[in-house]
């Protein structure tokens, strides 16, 4: 996996979520970049939007997977 991708997917799992500038300027490339990467990311979605005055900008975030479930213990642990 990509350094820049790996960076990506770091950021947003570490805090609320950012929009596309923010990611382009803390990975240090263009936003046409990051737009491609983040619909690449089969668990990357649009978390909500933020409006500033007529601009209306979308927040992205990535699904965290929970832990795997338990195993069931055996009958001859009961």
């Amino acid at each position: 996996m990509g350094v820049k991708i790996q960076l990506v997917r770091d950021l947003l799992r570490a805090g609320d979520g950012m929009t596309v500038k923010q990611l382009a300027e803390a990975v240090g490339t263009d936003t046409s970049h990051i737009h491609r990467m983040l619909n690449k990311f089969p668990d990357a979605y649009i978390d909500r939007w933020i409006k500033r005055g007529n601009i209306t900008t979308a927040v992205w975030c990535v699904v965290i997977p929970p832990p795997n479930c338990p195993r069931p213990e055996s009958r001859r642990n009961k």
